[in-house]
């Protein structure tokens, strides 16, 4: 009885310790997340394009935010630069569609780019501001891994940042289509043994095969391919590139994925023949515009966290 009273008085004495504990915790938990860690079990991985961009503007910490809560494991996004060189998350060429402004990103400084409004999907202006690379980065630090996708062109600028932030192994770097290892190398330089990149691979192209087979050199690598027709060559091989790297397959459109897309897993109720046609092909990476839904599908069939 002694012993039982001494624990509870001990217990009581160290509730006012239990915040600053847990955070701590907390931050070592964090530390855990990375793309080898989110590819190491055998259950499908998640990337969510454009974060959740059916709940907040595309590409913004609100969408990221969004995407993790979904249980999403990659948030994919998008880079461009300002005036100023500054690295911001931003997909289109020009800044019309996605926010309250005209005209290039280029052509703007970063403090001008901040007073205009991001847009929802819907057109309307909302109150979200268009991130730059590292605040985007420190939102997700620890919480998802972030695969870059339209921003091989600011390599030079962004990589800094990622290291800087100690996000390398968090973070996936997608190269121009169809380009070898060497010609990576050949633009922007020694390659970081512990970043993962993503080279896209379409099956129409001739060079598809040696393109795949040079990527050896980096064993960080990921394949991702699309396809309009699902008699192309490369959906027989996917086991066999599976030896050697994570494969990706895009749900986003039926151009990338030979029609078996996500609005049909959802507004037909077809999952099944889609996301499940998919996973039968052998891809380990889904990327998706319904992260929430696809979430429930694959936790539903024992393939996700």
């Amino acid at each position: 009885m002694k012993k039982i009273f001494r624990i509870v008085i001990i217990t009581i004495a160290l509730l006012p310790l239990w915040p600053a504990f847990a955070q701590q915790m907390k931050k070592v938990a964090t530390k855990t997340v990375s793309v080898d860690g989110a590819l190491k079990t055998n259950k499908i991985v998640i990337s969510s394009h454009r974060g959740s961009w059916r709940t907040a503007p595309e590409n913004s910490v609100q969408s990221l935010v969004d995407c993790i809560k979904m249980g999403a494991d990659i948030a994919e996004t998008d880079l461009k630069k300002t005036k100023d060189g500054q690295i911001i998350m931003m997909h289109d060429k020009t800044i019309d569609r996605t926010t309250t402004g005209k005209g290039k990103p280029q052509d703007y400084t970063l403090d001008e780019l901040k007073k205009l409004s991001l847009r929802a999907a819907t057109g309307h202006p909302t109150r979200h501001k268009i991130p730059t690379l590292k605040e985007y980065l420190e939102v997700a630090k620890g919480k998802v891994v972030v695969d870059i996708d339209k921003g091989f062109d600011y390599f030079s600028e962004a990589y800094p940042i990622i290291r800087q932030l100690g996000m390398t192994r968090q973070v996936i770097y997608n190269v121009y289509d169809g380009i070898t290892f060497d010609s990576v190398r050949a633009m922007v330089g020694p390659i970081d043994p512990e970043l993962y990149l993503m080279v896209v691979v379409n099956p129409s192209d001739p060079r598809s095969a040696a393109v795949i087979d040079s990527y050896r050199q980096h064993p960080r690598t990921i394949i991702q391919t699309v396809f309009a027709s699902d008699t192309v060559w490369i959906l027989n091989k996917v086991p066999e590139i599976r030896k050697d790297f994570p494969v990706w397959f895009n749900a986003l459109w039926p151009e990338h994925c030979a029609g078996h897309d996500d609005d049909i897993a959802v507004e037909e109720n077809k999952p099944d023949q889609t996301w499940g046609w998919i996973i039968s092909k052998g891809a380990n990476i889904i990327q998706t515009d319904r992260p929430k839904e696809l979430v429930q599908y694959l936790r539903s069939r024992k393939l996700h966290n």
